[in-house]
């Protein structure tokens, strides 16, 4: 229960943490569940009863839902277009810093006689929390918020300052702010009020919802949840009876973690998230198939080398399971979502974790303890439905814009429903899109945006000029007329001599 407590409080903040972000901004529900959450530690660490440490879990995981749920939002809305990918993957990765703090910290206190063997990694618990209490002011909001609040003025400057050092009218500026505009216009046009239920009013949202849904059952379901929170009673079940040597193995495989990761992340762009996520699937059934294997002779045979052979395939298990799942969990399901509904369908993700760790929570242990290696074959045919799965459903979003990745699953806006992107030839079986797959794609968001009537933005008295008002005109990329004989299209894209651009008239960066 001491452990389930922080999921159930999770889940209880999920309605609450969704609707502050949307509702308040992505800064102001990140600050509020790092308050709530320094305020958990204070009670937990001085707890003197189960009862208070039970609640003091209660209100950790409380909090720790608006950080989690604002956090990567803030993130993938806020990122420079060609970094959006390796920011977002990273975030999750960065998991395993806590992981080896939390691992190495209690490595360094277990010895003690005192309470403050477990006083004291509960205390370094606030650190991270205390820091975004302090820092979150320094942090500019999300310009995409912003400009659904109607405040086009500050997220114009946003984009300008951390995306084109500042330049107002440089091209890049212009085309993502256009983008977002005619983007949540159209949003707003085809959902004036959003709930929960928006999350499946159309094909579109299915999809996305399916595969967020399988997402965060895979996440926890694949294995992990055996190490992650039962490490102990797996290695007693190969002969490691020593606490020491328990220890150092755990500290050392979330270094090991971290590093493969954050790894991964810087190759989400390269490869492709959907080719990762398959890769790593089949390495993990593998690598689990042995653990299985090696773990059943230790047990039944006396095999003793087998027991050191499994900590092995443990590590490799993991290498595996970080290809993909640290860095994309998160980085794919916000990315897939569209602005109006992305605080709800990641609220919708993380209840689904939730719900699959108190799962984890309750039933491993009992069933380790009573099948011991034989409860690991449920999770190796787990692990082929896992890749089924993967293969069919997920979709590649690789070199796109948030608004672009729409396309993929809600079409075009003349007929949405009836609009499959394989049937459409804009999305192939393959995890890569050909050139012209790819202008095809940005020419239904060319057709969303040219039904929006664009109004300039009036700035006075902008940052860098004294005295002078002039309007920012908007600068968009017309729509091509690339056929598979030729590739000659007409520019019209006002452009920066001191940018480098794409073949398109775009600068590089802004797909």
């Amino acid at each position: 229960m001491t452990i389930a407590a922080e999921n159930v409080g999770t889940i209880l903040a999920l309605p609450f943490a969704a609707f502050i972000s949307d509702k308040f901004g992505r800064r102001k529900a990140l600050f509020t569940g790092a308050l709530v959450m320094c305020a958990g530690v204070a009670l937990q660490t001085i707890s003197a009863t189960i009862a208070q440490f039970i609640a003091a879990r209660l209100i950790i995981g409380f909090g720790l839902c608006f950080a989690t749920n604002s956090a990567p939002l803030l993130i993938v809305e806020l990122a420079y277009p060609t970094q959006r990918a390796q920011l977002t993957a990273s975030y999750n990765s960065a998991w395993y810093v806590g992981s080896i703090v939390a691992a190495w910290v209690t490595f360094g206190t277990f010895r003690m006689n005192t309470s403050w063997s477990w006083r004291l990694p509960s205390a370094i618990q606030s650190l991270p929390s205390i820091l975004q209490v302090v820092l979150i002011w320094f942090t500019p909001e999300s310009p995409r918020w912003l400009v659904s609040k109607g405040k086009d003025k500050e997220a114009i400057e946003i984009l300008a300052k951390y995306h084109a050092n500042g330049r107002i009218l440089d091209p890049l500026v212009q085309y993502e702010y256009m983008e977002i505009r005619d983007a949540l216009a159209l949003e707003r046009e085809a959902s004036a009020q959003t709930s929960y239920m928006t999350l499946f009013s159309s094909k579109g949202m299915r999809r996305r919802m399916r595969i967020i849904i399988a997402l965060g059952f895979f996440s926890q379901w694949s294995g992990n949840g055996l190490v992650s929170y039962y490490i102990n009673l797996i290695l007693t079940g190969i002969g490691v009876n020593s606490s020491a040597l328990k220890t150092l193995i755990n500290g050392s495989l979330q270094v090991f973690n971290l590093v493969m990761a954050l790894g991964a992340a810087l190759l989400v762009e390269k490869v492709g998230r959907r080719r990762l996520f398959l890769i790593s699937n089949t390495g993990m059934f593998f690598a689990f198939a042995a653990w299985t294997i090696f773990t059943a002779l230790f047990n039944t045979m006396d095999v003793k080398w087998a027991g050191k052979v499994v900590i092995g395939t443990i590590f490799l298990f993991f290498g595996f399971y970080d290809i993909a799942y640290s860095p994309l969990l998160v980085a794919y399901c916000v990315e897939i979502l569209p602005f109006q509904v992305r605080a709800k369908g990641f609220a919708v993700m993380n209840f689904t974790i939730g719900v699959a760790l108190i799962f984890n929570q309750y039933v491993n242990p009992v069933a380790l303890d009573r099948l011991g290696w034989k409860y690991y074959l449920f999770y190796a045919g787990w692990l082929v439905l896992e890749w089924v799965v993967i293969y069919f459903w997920l979709y590649e979003t690789r070199g796109r814009t948030l608004e672009q990745t729409a396309v993929l699953f809600d079409g075009p806006m003349n007929n949405p429903e009836q609009w499959d992107p394989f049937e459409s030839g804009v999305l192939q079986e393959s995890t890569m899109l050909s050139p012209l797959e790819q202008r095809r794609v940005d020419d239904e968001l060319e057709l969303k945006r040219r039904a929006i009537q664009r109004k300039p933005v009036t700035y006075e008295d902008p940052p860098m000029v004294d005295n002078l008002s002039y309007q920012l005109q908007p600068t968009t990329r017309p729509i091509s007329t690339i056929t598979e004989e030729s590739e000659d299209f007409h520019i019209q894209t006002k452009l920066d001599p001191d940018r480098d651009y794409v073949y398109d008239g775009r600068p590089k960066g802004s797909y």
